[in-house]
């Protein structure tokens, strides 16, 4: 179960979400036209790689608890986040460069640049919103036994480092890999890869494998 500490900073971070999301410009008979940027283009920092080394330290080592009963609908996702947009339009309007969104939140323009696998994706309909630590993996640490509230907050963080915009072809290969068992194809992304995945486990207290520990501090090795 998350933390106490880390369930006030969840709903610190969904109250603000609330009042912070920028609103969709409307158009005339459902043309489409720019949003806002946001100030980032990327993902929310994770920790600087010694407060990770230090986070992944703290972790628990535990084997995976079971898959029996898991399913994706207890983690309620997308959730509605003002302006008929959801959290998955939000992260790719954050993500992504020149995009349009229409009357109904949906991108129908831009790029976006895969941190996964260096791909610019030029079609919002070949870009996932990935969840850095899958909902799957979340399960197998310890999110089994979390209530469904926590679950929703885990996967709508938009605060945190848990989402991001990516190529559909490499996050679905990714799938709900730990990092033991799949990395990004781009070497250089191992970094922050690592780093984010290490910091959404802190915050949720999550639990990690040995193997998970190990491929962690290996990809942290390749931090500058």
């Amino acid at each position: 179960m998350i933390t106490s500490h880390g369930w006030r900073r969840v709903a610190t971070t969904l109250l603000a979400l609330c009042a912070a999301v920028l609103p969709v410009a409307a158009s005339p008979a459902g043309a489409t036209a720019p949003t806002q940027q946001s100030s980032y283009r990327a993902m929310p920092e994770p920790s600087p790689v010694d407060v990770a080394r230090a986070e992944l330290a703290s972790l628990n080592v535990a084997a995976p608890h079971s898959m029996a009963g898991y399913s994706r609908a207890k983690f309620p996702h997308w959730s509605a986040q003002g302006s008929r947009c959801d959290t998955r339009e939000v992260v790719l309007r954050r993500d992504g460069q020149n995009v349009v969104q229409d009357d109904q939140c949906r991108a129908v323009q831009g790029t976006w640049f895969s941190e996964y696998d260096g791909k610019t994706v030029a079609s919002s309909r070949e870009v996932d919103a990935d969840h850095m630590v899958p909902l799957a993996a979340a399960w197998r640490g310890g999110a089994d036994e979390w209530e469904t509230s926590e679950r929703k907050a885990f996967a709508n963080d938009l605060e945190h480092s848990q989402l991001i915009a990516v190529s559909a072809a490499s996050n679905r290969s990714k799938g709900d890999q730990t990092p033991d068992l799949w990395k990004p194809p781009l070497k250089s992304y191992w970094c922050t890869y690592s780093r984010a995945w290490v910091d959404v486990k802190h915050i949720y207290n999550l639990n990690v494998t040995e193997a998970e520990k190990n491929a962690l501090s290996e990809m942290l090795g390749t931090c500058a």
